[in-house]
């Protein structure tokens, strides 16, 4: 009709290059909580003394079988960007702590779980997240008054609370068996560290064969012997209170560089640069053997030449020793490492008890022991598979993580979910004084924690929820270290029992679940752009010519040329 006004046409507005993937709004929260949900539901099973461990194949004929956390998480290699954060936060806890890593995950995601039904009723996620940080920090100040001391205790007592704290963080691993063993010996490796207690001066050596209780601790250090030369067989291999000099350089004759050009005019020229070479290594060896050292350790190669020139002078050498146990064999013998062969001091020489080389299993190892001001400890794992030394070293490791931390906190708090069932009853006591929705949510966040006890119970093939029912009961009496009784079915004293933990730990744990669940909560859009999904393209040649080129060669005024010429 010619007097109708024509509509106006809204033109659409294109903001993101086409192919871009855009998800927001509540279908987006959902679809990241039920993400980090499926994560939780793999690693749940490995918590407790009742856990199952889990096998996974991952390169070419590459096992690792282990319940811990974190090495779970790890070896998963996630891609969901939401479900990575859990990654991290499992990661942070078992630098940090050493232990928890499970139970931060299984929080984290219980806390997603229990915010669903407010989402989806309305509630913004912004609030939740207010009200669950409150939560957070109700718990921190809990665990602070109900954390016990014992900065006060005799040495004695505290030696045997670290080792009780040290079995109960095996409790849950394949050492369990032999965690009284373990302890003891996590607790000793700790306590003969320094006061920075740096966790690098404990070392941890795998030797196949044997049994377990073959495992043994060194009060110095102990490393396997390294590539030797001939003549190596001729140094002595055990020597009482040795002088001993630690090297950064290399005692051997150098190759000459292939690309290197020397001109002489007449043969004597060429001798006389091999002499000048070999006066070069002769002053170092006569320099190190005026020290009067007779146990010489390098981080760089020891030559053959150097080999046999201590060998015949009595004095036992070592070449290519790995950093971490040149910094551990100077923390134990006092020595200071040289760069240097020139004006080397006695002071700068250590000493110890006893070195000895001993045949331990299929290895031969270097041991240095009775070190006057050893500040340093290895220990060496026996067993049979290599997957199960691997897993006994993870859980050693957990357990001297989780020991460090008891003696730099001086605190600590029951374990088997009677910490966790504590807090939540306080924080539904302390829900019922809120008016609003902090209320409700705040007592799901007290919900939320009892997922621990929860999952203990069912991993050990209990009914969870006459356990959950038993432990409400006893808590809301007064009772509040009540807990999951994993040998009995029931509830017990977890604090008479010794199943501590440090007080830090749970600390620690709660924050970053909650920092992780608000960080997910808060997400209400993903965006992901095509160009990350695809490889860089290469790039593009001035010749067109060639681009069919094969690799190795390329083209030149002439021809082709090979890809090393000039």
């Amino acid at each position: 009709m010619a007097g109708r006004i024509p509509m106006m046409v809204q033109p659409r507005i294109l903001l993101l290059k086409e192919g871009s993937d855009d998800s927001q709004g509540k279908p987006q929260i959902m679809s990241n909580i039920n993400a980090c949900q499926f994560l939780a539901d793999t690693v749940s099973t490995t918590l407790g003394p009742r856990g199952m461990d889990k096998l996974i194949h991952h390169g070419m004929d590459r096992i690792t079988i282990s319940n811990d956390g974190a090495t779970i998480m790890k070896l998963l290699d996630v891609a969901h960007p939401a479900a990575a954060l859990l990654v991290d936060i499992a990661k942070s806890q078992d630098a940090e702590i050493g232990d928890g890593t499970t139970s931060v995950v299984l929080i984290a995601v219980e806390l997603m779980k229990m915010a669903k039904p407010f989402i989806e009723e309305g509630v913004h996620p912004q609030t939740v997240i207010q009200n669950y940080r409150l939560a957070c920090q109700l718990c921190q100040q809990y665990i602070n008054e109900m954390a016990y001391s014992v900065a006060d205790k005799s040495d004695a007592e505290r030696t045997d609370l670290l080792v009780k704290v040290a079995q109960t963080a095996m409790n849950s691993k394949l050492i369990a068996s032999h965690r009284e063993q373990f302890a003891r010996m996590a607790v000793e490796a700790v306590q003969s560290l320094d006061e920075d207690l740096r966790e690098d001066m404990i070392g941890i050596k795998q030797v196949t064969g044997g049994a377990m209780e073959e495992s043994e601790l060194i009060k110095g250090v102990a490393f396997k012997k390294s590539f030797s030369y001939a003549g190596f067989e001729q140094q002595p291999k055990r020597i009482p209170n040795p002088k001993i000099c630690l090297l950064n350089l290399e005692l051997e004759l150098k190759n000459e560089n292939s690309k290197a050009e020397v001109r002489i005019t007449n043969p004597e020229q060429y001798q006389s640069i091999v002499d000048a070479e070999w006066s070069i290594i002769f002053t170092k060896l006569e320099k190190i053997v005026a020290t009067g050292a007779n146990v010489i350790l390098s981080r760089l190669a020891i030559g053959d030449l150097a080999t046999q020139y201590f060998a015949d002078r009595n004095i036992f050498c070592a070449g290519r020793v790995t950093q971490e146990d040149l910094n551990r064999a100077s923390k134990a013998t006092g020595a200071q490492i040289q760069t240097s062969v020139n004006d080397i001091t006695p002071s700068a020489l250590g000493t110890c008890g006893l070195f000895e080389e001993k045949q331990v299993g299929a290895e031969r190892y270097n041991f240095f022991t009775d070190c006057p001001q050893a500040k340093t400890a290895s220990i060496i794992l026996r067993g049979g598979a290599s997957q199960f030394i691997e897993e006994a070293e993870r859980s050693l490791h957990d357990a001297i993580m989780v020991v460090r931390r008891s003696v730099k906190n001086k605190a600590v708090v029951a374990g088997a979910g009677a910490i966790e069932m504590e807090l939540s009853k306080r924080l539904r006591e302390h829900s019922l004084t809120i008016a609003g929705k902090g209320q409700l949510i705040i007592s799901a966040f007290a919900q939320a924690l009892e997922v621990i006890p929860r999952q203990l119970s069912q991993n050990a093939g209990f009914d969870a929820t006459d356990i959950l029912d038993q432990l409400r009961q006893k808590h809301f009496t007064g009772f509040r270290w009540a807990g999951v009784d994993i040998t009995n079915e029931g509830v017990c004293d977890a604090f008479e029992r010794c199943i501590w933990e440090p007080s830090n730990m749970k600390r620690n744990a709660l924050n970053a679940a909650t920092e992780a669940c608000c960080l997910i909560l808060g997400i209400d859009e993903t965006i992901k752009a095509p160009q990350s999904e695809q490889a860089p393209a290469p790039p593009r040649g001035g010749m067109g010519g060639m681009r069919g080129m094969m690799p190795g060669m390329r083209g030149g005024r002439g021809g082709m040329a090979p890809r090393g010429r000039r």
